[in-house]
């Protein structure tokens, strides 16, 4: 077989497989990837450090944080909002004295017009019949620098007459903390405490962060991971399964740890599965949008 045998044009069909090598080639087309492990956070790592919680607290919406990272950036945040806030204060204020200035001088510019418009009017009549005519009797004319002086534009490559960028124009800033991941105000009092039941509680931490499967659902003692969904109960902080809430949990309402009535609220979904990396959740495949050659 030639060369010429061998390229995609030689032959009756354009076979998906030589599509998508000539879309990568060329840069064109939205390319799709399934996301490996390393790109996949596991359940009960933090959101912010990615490293296995320590000290895990859940929010509201059931993103799991490391009780210190999320409390730094927290704080690290009303920092910044308070600095934003001294900044627009600052803005406001220097533009209340800006205007109270612009007012000042207008009322001198009143006061001024009102003073040469008052120092114009004269006692005696005037002759309307030699007004406006000179002493050898003929009509005076304006001159014709005065008429130009009057239609000169401004030298706009003279510094002093150059435009000037104006500062920007804070807005005035919001004092509540988002969550960096579902991007909801969260506040310090409203995350819950996680305790997670150890696979053997005879193996110190180095030992769990090894192991693959380090924690079991508090209820049915089943391996936790990325695949199993999983919920924590708020008033005791257990992790259990899906599964337990649906088949045990539901049918009386009660936490089984703590013993305490449940509501709907208290069971908080556990989110899974994103990183920085990738987008949160279950979906395990991340695209690049690029542009479409036309045919």
């Amino acid at each position: 077989m030639t060369r010429h045998g061998k390229n995609c044009t030689a032959g009756a069909v354009y076979t998906y497989h030589e599509k998508r090598k000539d879309t990568a080639a060329s840069g064109y087309g939205t390319q799709s990837i399934r996301l490996g492990k390393d790109a996949i956070k596991d359940f009960d790592c933090c959101c912010l450090s990615l490293q296995p919680c320590k000290d895990p607290v859940v929010t509201p919406d059931g993103f799991l944080y490391e009780k210190q990272a999320i409390l730094e950036y927290i704080l690290h945040k009303k920092t910044e909002a308070a600095k934003k806030m001294k900044a627009y204060e600052k803005q406001k204020q220097a533009q209340k004295s800006s205007n109270q200035l612009e007012s000042q001088s207008e009322e001198i510019q009143k006061v001024e017009k009102f003073k040469s418009s008052e120092s114009s009017i004269v006692s005696k009549p005037i002759n309307p019949f030699t007004s406006g005519q000179s002493k050898d009797g003929e009509a005076e004319e304006p001159s014709a620098a005065a008429a130009s002086s009057s239609r000169t534009l401004p030298s706009f490559w003279i510094p002093s007459l150059t435009p000037e960028a104006k500062p920007t124009q804070l807005k005035k800033p919001s004092k509540a903390v988002l969550c960096p991941m579902s991007g909801r105000p969260i506040k310090m009092n409203e995350l819950i405490p996680v305790r997670f039941t150890p696979l053997d509680p005879g193996l110190d931490r180095v030992a769990l962060l090894n192991r693959q499967d380090r924690y079991v659902c508090a209820v049915t003692r089943d391996a936790l991971g990325n695949s199993v969904p999983c919920a924590v109960l708020r008033p005791s902080g257990a992790v259990v399964t899906q599964e337990c809430v649906e088949r045990l949990i539901r049918k009386d309402m009660l936490d089984p740890v703590s013993g305490d009535k449940l509501s709907d609220r208290d069971i908080i979904p556990l989110q899974r599965g994103g990183t920085g990396f990738a987008g949160s959740g279950v979906d395990l495949r991340a695209k690049e949008a690029r542009p479409v050659m036309q045919a």
